[in-house]
């Protein structure tokens, strides 16, 4: 799996996380994965991604939330 696999490009979803040459997101993988469909479901809808990419998707958001940290914000005032 490569992280090129998954791209942001402002022009394509506002700049989300996609599986390059789609409008597929990862927010839409994880979405339907975490819904109960399987990856082969996923592979089912969409016949032009390949199980390799959603892996790849499956791995970017893992690796997102991996260093996650809170960051509490002042509050604004109004």
């Amino acid at each position: 799996m490569s992280d090129a696999t998954i791209v942001c490009d402002p022009k394509i979803l506002c700049g989300k996380p996609t599986i390059r040459g789609t409008r597929i997101s990862v927010e839409h993988i994880l979405e339907r994965l975490s819904s109960g469909d399987s990856i082969e479901d996923l592979l089912d809808e969409h016949p032009h991604i390949t199980r390799d990419q959603i892996r790849a998707a499956i791995e970017y958001a893992v690796k997102a939330v991996r260093h996650e940290r809170d960051y509490p914000y002042p509050p604004v005032a109004a």
